[in-house]
């Protein structure tokens, strides 16, 4: 993979050259466009890391995997549903085995109106636990096993993806409750951690356009996807929904060394969306 050169005369620096980064989530679920997971996948590897793509699906990481060699980049797929903690383990494990560390960790797994999370009066205990074991639990543990390979490294950098949901006004308590958690796990193991060289940064999405957000919404609605994201977008300050590459993009900052005084931060993605709740 090569540099190439911009209008203006720079060569970008490949910020993670050498590194490698393990992404849980990195492929997709159904719809048009880009993930989050998988568009941190491509930007990563764009920017010289070898990627392992965790993915509770194996076809859509093998995708994943395909589009970063197809543009020159070092990937390989791994099957891992981060409710069973071993296959999360067994994703970092290969990862350290196959290229000797562990710099990157990048938790983008999650999951909200797909199993039916509302109102608190309205879901079930069954919603409420899928909440925590997903979007919680499995980043949690995630981390667990990242730090293990980090602290006798003495070096890493964790990247946990939240949501604007737990700072503000949301539908979903569920979710919200579970995103909140994630947003408080990155700064306790910031502060734990950072006698290790290891930081922990999240990332607060808006109301990004990708297939789990708008797909799964319009299909659960019965709206179609550009009265979804026509509504999703009159609500934020700058005009416009957000793509996954805008996420992509401050996640890999955080990756990188540029981010090297940076830690136990909750970052929003959100166009300014969070001015305009009431």
């Amino acid at each position: 993979m090569t540099n190439r050169t911009t209008a203006e005369g720079w060569t970008p620096s490949k910020r993670l050259e050498g590194k490698v980064a393990v992404i849980f989530g990195g492929g997709q679920g159904p719809g048009e466009g880009v993930g989050n997971g998988r568009a941190a996948a491509l930007r990563f590897a764009r920017e010289g890391a070898r990627v392992l793509v965790a993915n509770k699906g194996m076809e859509s990481a093998e995708e994943t995997v395909r589009l970063i060699r197809e543009d020159g980049g070092e990937a390989v797929a791994f099957e891992a549903d981060v409710s069973v903690e071993a296959q999360i383990a067994a994703a970092i494990d290969d990862a350290v085995r196959r290229w000797g560390s562990l710099d990157v960790l990048h938790n983008n797994v999650g999951v909200s109106v797909a199993n039916g999370d509302g109102e608190l009066t309205e879901i079930s205990a069954e919603t409420l636990d899928q909440q925590y074991v997903v979007n919680f639990r499995g980043t949690a543990l995630a981390c667990k096993h990242a730090l293990l390979v980090m602290r006798k490294q003495r070096s890493g950098a964790i990247v946990n993806i939240s949501s604007a949901a737990a700072t503000g006004l949301s539908p979903f308590a569920g979710y919200k409750a579970a995103k909140a958690g994630v947003n408080a796990l990155t700064e306790q193991l910031a502060l734990q951690n950072a006698k290790y060289n290891i930081r922990v940064n999240a990332v607060m999405p808006g109301l990004i356009a990708t297939p789990m957000a708008v797909d799964t919404r319009a299909r659960t609605w019965n709206k179609s996807r550009e009265e979804l994201i026509a509504e999703r977008s009159a609500k934020v300050p700058m005009g416009k929904a957000g793509t996954a590459w805008d996420v992509a993009n401050l996640a890999l900052f955080l990756a990188s060394d540029e981010a090297s005084f940076i830690t136990g931060e909750c970052i929003l993605v959100d166009g300014g969306r969070i001015l305009n709740r009431i």
